[in-house]
């Protein structure tokens, strides 16, 4: 299902595996990004149809965000988390979810990929292997500085923007 296009960037949505996580696929030109292959490399497959595979991004390593991934990395010898040409975004480590916590924004775009990290409504658990409610307040006060209109993909569940989770971030606590 196609998200949005921002700018010349298309992003789609796939849904994947028992627990139905957010895979991302983001496009420009004919170039293709995914964003957390968390299971059923055939399904994501199928929407990479027409496109070059350039790069894989993985907001962390827990299960559900990285089942497909070795398939991936072998059929198209690709690293994930590699500087990815023609694609401009930053990486930011968000740590709370877990140790591994990164969240990828595209500033042109203005969007941001959180995996586990910020949902709509909510922050992700806090009490799995590599979890630190520390980590995860300090990661939520460094995401408060950025703009209020930029949209947020979680690795579940709908987009939403940093106005409307920003209010709730004391809340959490």
């Amino acid at each position: 299902m196609v998200l949005e296009k921002r700018d010349k960037m298309q992003i789609k949505c796939v849904l994947v595996g028992y627990l139905q996580a957010n895979c991302y696929i983001v496009t420009q030109q004919n170039k293709a990004v995914l964003i957390d292959p968390g299971d059923e490399p055939e399904k994501i497959e199928s929407e990479l149809q027409g496109l070059e595979l350039v790069g894989i991004l993985l907001t962390h390593s827990h299960f559900d965000h990285i089942g497909a991934l070795s398939y991936f990395e072998e059929k198209y010898r690709l690293k994930h988390n590699n500087k990815i040409k023609n694609f401009d975004y930053e990486t930011i480590e968000t740590p709370g979810h877990s140790k591994d916590s990164l969240t990828f924004y595209f500033p042109k775009e203005k969007v941001m990929f959180t995996g586990d990290f910020l949902f709509q409504g909510t922050i992700g658990r806090m009490d799995l292997p590599g979890g630190n409610e520390i980590e995860m307040q300090e990661s939520l006060e460094k995401i408060k500085k950025y703009e209020d209109d930029i949209i947020l993909y979680p690795g579940y569940g709908p987009s939403t923007t940093i106005n409307k989770e920003k209010p709730r971030f004391s809340y959490y606590f």
